[in-house]
C-alpha cells in the first residue's frame, strides 16, 4: 500500500515566481483545491523552521466532524527555488508527522512541479483510525492546476 502521492505538472513561470508564491501562508489558501484551508497569518518562510498559522475547516471534506480549527505550518526543508516541505501541529497532539510538499525543476521558459503528500511517518495509532490519506491524489492534482492559473495569468505580482 502506498503511503505516499506524487503528481507533476509543468508550470509556465519561473521556479522563481512559483517558489515565491510557495512560501506565502497566502499563497497556500489561495492555491488549495480541498476547500479546508480558509485563511493564513505570518510572513513568508524563508528557512527550516519557520511557521505559521493556518485557520482550517474540517467541514470542507465532510469526513470528520472538527470543524473550525487552527494549524501551524512547520517548514522542514527549504531549498531555494528548488524545494519546500513541512509538516503540521495542531490540535492533535503529538504531532501527525505527515509531510506535504513541493520539487521544482527549471524547464526551459518554465517549471517542472512536483507535489507530494507523504504519511509514511504517522504512528501506528493514527494508522488504525482509516483516516490516511487525509486528501486525495486527485486534490494534489487539482491544486497544481489552481498554482498554474494563478501564476501564469500574473495573479502573483
Amino acid at each position: 500500500m502506498t503511503e505516499r502521492f506524487e503528481v507533476r505538472r509543468r508550470i509556465a513561470a519561473a521556479p522563481s515566481k512559483v517558489f515565491a508564491l510557495l512560501c506565502d501562508p497566502r499563497g497556500h489558501v489561495a492555491i488549495d483545491s480541498s476547500g479546508m484551508l480558509q485563511s493564513a497569518d505570518g510572513d513568508p518562510v524563508a528557512a527550516v523552521g519557520d511557521q505559521f498559522v493556518v485557520h482550517m475547516d474540517r467541514e470542507a471534506l465532510n469526513d470528520l466532524p472538527m470543524g473550525k480549527y487552527d494549524v501551524t505550518v512547520i517548514i522542514t526543508r527549504f531549498e531555494p527555488d528548488s524545494r519546500i516541505e513541512w509538516t503540521i501541529s495542531g490540535t492533535i497532539q503529538p504531532p501527525i508527522k505527515h509531510l506535504y510538499g513541493y520539487r521544482l525543476e527549471a524547464d526551459g521558459a518554465g517549471t517542472l512541479l512536483t507535489s507530494y503528500y507523504d504519511w509514511s511517518q504517522i504512528e501506528q495509532r493514527y494508522r488504525e483510525k482509516g483516516i490516511f490519506p487525509v486528501i486525495p491524489e486527485a486534490a494534489l492534482r487539482a491544486t497544481l492546476g489552481i498554482l498554474a492559473r494563478t501564476v501564469e495569468n500574473g495573479s502573483t505580482d
